[in-house]
């Protein structure tokens, strides 16, 4: 896979049962209100050691709001050498409503 595929939260389910890695690029108040149970919270200041510590052969899921962001940190992380990239289609919203029950709360600081 030389470029991202967008998917649905079913197929985003289905590859994070099989080990895929989801990151969420939210900004971190919304990451902290609710994300993907599981995902990593992922921006500026993280996003070189995520880099440089991956597994650029594992799935890579990646999250944003509404699925339109992601789409551009897909692309970049590709060319960052990820071979399996993917843009979740309707972000996190999409995802809360349809796995309400999948979704995490980071604790207070």
């Amino acid at each position: 896979m030389n470029e991202f595929q967008r998917i649905s939260p079913q197929q985003a389910q289905a590859l994070r049962q099989q080990g895929a890695v989801i990151v969420d690029i939210r900004d971190p108040q919304s990451f902290a209100a609710g994300h993907i149970q599981g995902s990593r919270h992922l921006d500026n200041h993280s996003l070189h050691d995520f880099i440089r510590n991956a597994d650029l052969d594992a799935p890579l899921i990646v999250s944003c709001y509404h699925g339109n962001s992601s789409q551009g940190a897909a692309a970049y992380l590709v060319g960052q050498g990820f071979s399996q990239v993917y843009s979740l289609d309707g972000g996190f919203e999409l995802w809360r409503a349809t796995y309400p029950d999948d979704t995490a709360q980071s604790p207070a600081e």
